[in-house]
């Protein structure tokens, strides 16, 4: 399996040189030459395995310049009940016919970012003492990203972590949990903004290789395709959990800054899971909402970023959306580099509601969209406690 970036860049990638690397040398994202697919005999035979082996199964076809018995090994200790609290790790609650909850908060942060994040910590420790090399990690967080990236990276030999996240911007309690981590490999910083000024920081730096290759420095938020591919798996654990079969539809509606979670749903459907519908549910920061009702990407200056009670998502400048447009434009490298370079920074957005390409959103790859408010939330929970006890 090789990668190439959705902007252009000649030169194909293995994963464990992605791995290390982040973004492409060019800007953009890895993205594979092609999706493996799925048939109904993997499925059938998949919906049988354990959760460690249901993710040796998914990431071997991703992933082969690891040996197998070694990826295996590295599921295996990743995805354990003594990290996850349960054999399932991702157990599937029913709430009524046809509406269920994966419950994706069982990690040592109790954020759906840990799924990935301890893998992601087991990949590079592995990768690192395979090649006798050491890596500096620099991410940016709204909250979770840089809890589950701490622990999942703290103690882990060779890897230092320099997380920036936006001053007074977090939730408390995920505040917390990173300023309170003493391991000499973890480091926070504080930057006077929101998560896109972290999050512009990170590609600039990614986007020196000079720079970047001097100090050795890589990425933990979802532009590395390893976070994005980890998280492909529980959407497989998911569908087995609610259909007996390989025939039915499924719908995911899925909490949405960055685009990350509902990306590597969007991979699992291309893969061949039946997955009817993926729904983009946004915040008040609507940049995603906008883009799929009406075909307009605008990005949001710091003043229109709103601090919301879902801080996690207090994003306006979603990253893996790039991965999608590359899907929607048929894989056309150049006007993808056209859209996510030049028009957003010369414009600050880029219009797709009159191209034809636009009306596949829905109808070839499934996407739909909605926001809510803070008592919308808070009118949600209340509902769910009072009709399910939960």
């Amino acid at each position: 399996m090789h990668y190439i970036s959705t902007r252009g860049h000649p030169q194909r990638r293995k994963f464990c040189e992605i791995l290390l690397e982040g973004l492409a040398p060019d800007g953009g994202l890895y993205v594979p030459e092609t999706y493996p697919l799925v048939d109904d005999a993997m499925l059938d035979r998949w919906r049988r395995l354990s959760y460690p082996d249901l993710a040796f199964e998914i990431l071997s076809l991703y992933i082969d310049d690891i040996p197998p018995a070694d990826l295996k090994t590295i599921c295996a200790k990743t995805y354990t009940p003594e990290v996850f609290g349960t054999t399932r790790i991702v157990p599937v609650r029913a709430l009524e016919t046809c509406l269920h909850v994966a419950e994706l908060s069982n990690g040592p942060t109790m954020a759906f970012k840990d799924m990935a994040m301890q893998l992601l910590g087991n990949l590079l420790e592995y990768e690192l003492a395979r090649r006798g090399e050491e890596l500096n990690i620099l991410g940016a967080t709204s909250g979770d990203t840089g809890s589950a990236a701490e622990y999942a990276m703290r103690g882990k030999k060779g890897v230092r972590v320099f997380m920036m996240s936006p001053h007074g911007r977090m939730s408390t309690f995920q505040q917390a949990q990173m300023f309170s981590l003493q391991d000499e490999n973890i480091h926070n910083i504080a930057i006077e903004g929101v998560f896109d000024d972290c999050q512009d920081i990170v590609k600039a730096v990614s986007g020196d290789g000079d720079f970047k290759r001097r100090h050795r420095i890589g990425a933990v938020n979802s532009i590395n395709w390893a976070r994005l591919v980890a998280q492909v798996v529980y959407y497989f654990s998911a569908y087995f959990q609610v259909n007996a079969g390989n025939t039915s539809e499924v719908d995911f509606t899925v909490p949405s800054g960055n685009f990350g979670n509902i990306c590597a749903g969007h991979v699992a459907r291309m893969m061949g899971l039946p997955i009817s519908r993926l729904v983009v549910a946004t915040n008040e920061n609507d940049v995603l909402d906008e883009f799929f009702r009406t075909g307009v990407y605008r990005l949001r200056g710091r003043a229109d970023t709103y601090e919301t009670s879902s801080p996690s998502m207090d994003i306006s400048k979603a990253s893996n959306l790039e991965r999608f447009v590359f899907e929607l434009l048929g894989r056309d490298a150049g006007r993808t580099k056209s859209m996510f370079d030049d028009q957003l920074r010369r414009r600050g957005q880029f219009d797709l509601s009159g191209d034809s390409a636009f009306a596949q959103v829905a109808a070839r790859f499934g996407f739909c969209s909605g926001k809510s408010t803070h008592a919308d939330r808070l009118e949600t929970i209340r509902d769910t406690w009072r009709r399910f006890n939960t």
